[in-house]
């Protein structure tokens, strides 16, 4: 099974999944979690086109395309369950971008999306108390619209692949509750 988690920087998703991964051990579930940009930058390394993550931004479109696609590829093809830590969309100054395009989505063939999300105002307090990441400074209305957007970009998505769309709410101090809602869908 693949399952994609994700949710604008802020909202905790990676902290929910990696809860949830823990929970699954206990019942003995196996997952395996991938961060979707990981894979791209080992790709774009071992092809000697980029040496960090930095470059990655600098790759004119048709490079990234090329690398997000045999990303894809190298994640569909993974045995087991996986679960992909990904962004929905991604907000440019020329607008939303979809973090996966339909060229993705035919090759990840995802059964599941996830979206994680919090209130639009605690967002902007995480990532403003948040020193260990340099954060997109957005305004508390601009997050809301970002994660509006997740939602119909996440609803587009699951038309496409016939995947299920599940919302999960995270707030302060109830990651528990948040990664056993995750595993409704995982388990």
């Amino acid at each position: 099974m693949i399952v994609i988690v994700t949710g604008i920087p802020g909202t905790g998703k990676t902290t929910v999944a990696t809860k949830a991964m823990e929970l699954l051990e206990k019942k003995d579930i196996k997952y395996e979690m991938v961060t979707y940009g990981n894979v791209m930058i080992r790709i774009a390394k071992d092809k000697n086109i980029v040496e960090d993550r930095d470059d990655m931004r600098k790759l004119d479109s048709e490079t990234q395309k090329m690398i997000q696609e045999l990303a894809a590829e190298k994640i569909g093809c993974m045995e087991g369950n996986v679960l992909v830590d990904t962004h929905c969309t991604i907000s440019t100054p020329g607008g939303y971008l979809p973090g996966l395009p339909e060229w993705v989505l035919r090759k990840l063939k995802p059964d599941a999306i996830i979206l994680v999300e919090a209130s639009a105002k605690e967002i902007y307090d995480r990532r403003t108390f948040d020193k260990s990441r340099n954060r997109d400074g957005e305004s508390v209305e601009g997050i809301r619209l970002h994660q509006e957007m997740n939602r119909s970009i996440s609803a587009a998505y699951s038309v496409f692949t016939g995947a299920t769309v599940k919302v999960i709410q995270n707030p302060a101090g109830k990651v528990e509750e948040a990664a056993k809602e995750m595993i409704e869908v995982l388990g």
